[in-house]
């Protein structure tokens, strides 16, 4: 009698999923959460054409609707913070949608205000969603493409940034001039997020890691035989299993393990808020974490400094108030390439040398604007910097989230994002005085500086291209 074969391991859930190659539901997922980001965007870049415009129609100083912008921000810290600690708990979908429903909302009800008090305090709360909505959505991805492409996926997810910000500054151009309420129409249009959470809501899936280390497995299972059932991009139709079997070797599709199949859940993974935080500064997380906290402060304050007050800025300089629109929607229009370069060189060269590269690149461009005396120098200076300084939020946003194992990674995610946003709250404080004290050189001379100690923060980073996330 011959001796019995040893049966084979089981394949836990996360390796099928990294296993597969890219399927509909794949895209499904990024252009369901790409929306979201989107939206996003289009409300953080109205303000900047809102307060453009407020100056002239509330005759109020440029210093104190820089409170308007700030606001906005301290929300988004706080709600980066407590949004990634939610995330961990709750998961990402219930976070995500219910995101959407409050800056949704808030910003429609800031179309209605008459005071810039009462637009301070509905602009706290917009931030509160905003804020919690970007490391959620970014993890989100993160956790379901495939290793070899997951840097890309999420810097594509980023590029909805710049879609965001284009229809924003078509809205400022289009909107805002057409009269005194311009601004409150504007802002009305950014209520479509609200509606959009529903979608999110029934649409998205949940993560299978977060169900997982939730003990929820049958609902992991689902997720993962639905991508496995999908059929693939480019493949003739073949689903994802089969195109992941046949790349293996082995056309036949193998039964589904069972429901209790391993998962790469750590025995030992925080459960409380005060664990996960703690998590975060182990001495193996220590170097990681202080340099990416570095990072997303230093390149949060360059580039909302520059980009909220560019309307401003060029009114300030001598443009009309139309003219300095048209200037900051030409200039937005280089986000795209950006980001487009970055999503290939994240895979190419990795994340820690794109990211530094393009942050060297937006000092010098920052420099450039700081001289800059023409129209043409001007746009052109504008757009290097567009280009360079959006390609390395995309590559920011790569690496944020593989930096932390599951069980902390929105809260990583969402405390580097609260962080960053300290510095989106005192850019706007600080812009209208260096202008003061030096003009729009003077200013864009300290964008660069900065830059610089974004890109040092950068090298410090590891690199995990390709690495499976636990």
């Amino acid at each position: 009698m011959t001796d019995p074969q040893p049966a084979a391991p089981a394949t836990s859930r996360t390796h099928r999923l990294d296993a597969l190659p890219v399927t509909r539901r794949h895209l499904r997922l990024l252009t369901g959460s790409g929306v979201g980001w989107l939206f996003d965007a289009m409300d953080v870049g109205l303000i900047s054409y809102v307060i453009a415009q407020l100056v002239v129609v509330w005759r109020v100083p440029a210093a104190e609707l820089s409170w308007v912008a700030s606001a906005g921000f301290l929300g988004m810290a706080v709600g980066a913070t407590l949004g990634g600690l939610l995330a961990d708990r709750v998961g990402r979908r219930q976070v995500f949608a219910l995101t959407l429903l409050v800056y949704g909302l808030a910003t429609g009800a800031s179309a209605l205000a008459g005071s810039v008090a009462v637009l301070l305090v509905l602009r706290f709360v917009v931030g509160l969603g905003l804020g919690a909505e970007l490391p959620v959505a970014s993890t989100l991805v993160s956790e379901f493409a495939p290793p070899r492409i997951r840097g890309r996926a999420v810097v594509v997810l980023e590029s909805f940034w710049a879609v965001g910000w284009i229809l924003a500054a078509l809205v400022g151009y289009l909107v805002v001039p057409l009269g005194d309420d311009g601004w409150r129409w504007a802002l009305a249009l950014g209520a479509a997020p609200a509606l959009y959470a529903v979608v999110v809501r029934r649409g998205l899936p949940e993560s299978v890691r977060f169900l997982e280390q939730r003990g929820r497995h049958d609902e992991a299972e689902q997720v993962v035989a639905a991508f496995e059932g999908s059929r693939a991009v480019g493949h003739d139709g073949r689903t994802g299993a089969q195109v992941r079997d046949a790349a293996a070797g082995d056309a036949r599709v193998d039964a589904a393990p069972p429901v209790d199949a391993p998962a790469d859940v750590p025995a030992d993974a925080p459960t409380t808020a005060r664990a996960r935080l703690a998590a975060l500064w182990a001495p193996g997380a220590r170097r990681s974490t202080a340099a990416l906290w570095l990072v997303w402060f230093t390149v949060n304050f360059s580039y909302y400094g520059a980009f909220i007050w560019l309307p401003s800025l060029l009114h300030a300089d001598g443009h009309t108030l139309v003219r300095s629109f048209e200037f900051t929607l030409i200039i937005t229009l280089g986000q795209l390439p950006g980001y487009a370069a970055a999503a290939f060189l994240v895979e190419t060269w990795g994340r820690r040398r794109t990211l530094a590269a393009f942050l060297v690149g937006s000092a010098v461009a920052a420099g450039l604007f700081a001289v800059a005396s023409g129209d043409g120098q001007i746009i052109g200076a504008g757009l290097l910097l567009s280009f360079f300084n959006l390609g390395a939020w995309g590559a920011l946003y790569a690496v944020t989230p593989e930096l932390y194992p599951t069980a902390v990674r929105t809260t990583g995610a969402g405390w580097a994002a609260g962080v960053g946003r300290i510095a989106s709250i005192v850019a706007p404080l600080a812009v209208p005085p260096l202008r003061d004290l030096g003009g729009t050189g003077l200013l864009f001379g300290v964008f660069a500086a900065v830059f610089v100690i974004a890109a040092a923060g950068a090298l410090a980073l590891p690199e995990r291209a390709g690495s499976r996330l636990d």
